[in-house]
């Protein structure tokens, strides 16, 4: 997120965990002798989306959590270890779950119409987006932002999955964020990444024009789990899991896809503007 990734500082780790939670809700409803269709039409969701909390693949909200605990009747039990849990991320609680699915997608999709998507950040650059929202923030609080951000992008670590391509606005390798060396440092980490045959990298160059999308955009798609779009704001995220909004924020990723530059030439000006940084420090 362009913003502080959650309270200003790490909080002590839960003894609990999504985990924990998918069990006991497993176990409190098989007690209660009910489906996973019965509690889910009971709580306003599907009977897919409780067996997803059962297995820790989903987040339940709070109000979904609330509702479960007046089905089956357990005194405000899950509201209390969702807040919990959600309290001890890192996270602003807008991007709790999507944070938490990155982990579990096999592909990740992003169009950065503003800054470097937060995983490919590397810390100086995250550094001074967190300091250009929060100009009075203490050192420790930066710092565990910082942290955080790094932590996610751990997934770029692994071997194979997730798959990540990123479409990045012009602006967003233009525009100086903490200055040339930092932003030397950022582009070449991206650099080394493409070449790696890590991540794939387009840019939407300022002659496109208006983009189809407005704002940041991420697609993630997961082995045995419908696809899901994060879409954020400036002090918002939304979750989108409705296949009819999904197709319709697919095509729109699709054609900002089909006017950015080649992957080839993407690099190109990426490289370019890293040279031009290194030459102006």
């Amino acid at each position: 997120m362009a913003r502080g990734e959650g309270s200003g500082k790490f909080v002590s780790q839960s003894k609990f965990g999504w985990g924990f939670f998918g069990t006991e809700l497993r176990r409190r409803r098989e007690a209660a002798e009910l489906t996973q269709q019965e509690l889910g039409r009971r709580v306003f969701c599907s009977g897919a989306y409780i067996g997803q909390f059962e297995t820790g693949i989903r987040k339940p909200q709070p109000d979904i959590a609330a509702r479960i605990d007046a089905e089956l009747g357990t005194d405000g039990y899950f509201a209390r270890m969702c807040e919990e849990l959600i309290n001890n991320s890192p996270y602003a609680s807008c991007f709790v779950e999507a944070a938490y699915l990155e982990g579990l997608a096999v592909t990740i999709r992003e169009y950065a119409p503003t800054f470097m998507p937060g995983v490919l950040q590397t810390a100086a650059y995250a550094r001074a987006v967190f300091l250009g929202f929060h100009p009075f923030v203490q050192e420790d609080a930066l710092k565990s932002w910082v942290d955080a951000r790094l932590e996610r992008a751990r997934i770029l670590d692994r071997s194979t999955d997730p798959l990540f391509w990123a479409v990045l606005d012009e602006g967003v390798i233009r525009r100086r964020v903490g200055g040339t060396a930092v932003m030397h440092e950022q582009l070449m980490h991206v650099i080394s990444l493409v070449r790696k045959r890590r991540i794939g990298v387009q840019v939407l160059p300022y002659e496109a024009g208006v983009p189809a999308l407005g704002g940041m955009v991420s697609f993630m798609t997961f082995d045995d789990s419908p696809p899901v779009v994060y879409e954020e704001g400036h002090q918002s995220g939304s979750l989108l899991d409705d296949p009819v909004r999904v197709a319709q924020s697919e095509r729109s990723y699709g054609l900002v896809r089909s006017a950015a530059l080649s992957p080839e030439a993407s690099l190109f000006l990426i490289e370019s503007a890293a040279r031009e940084y290194a030459d102006d420090h």
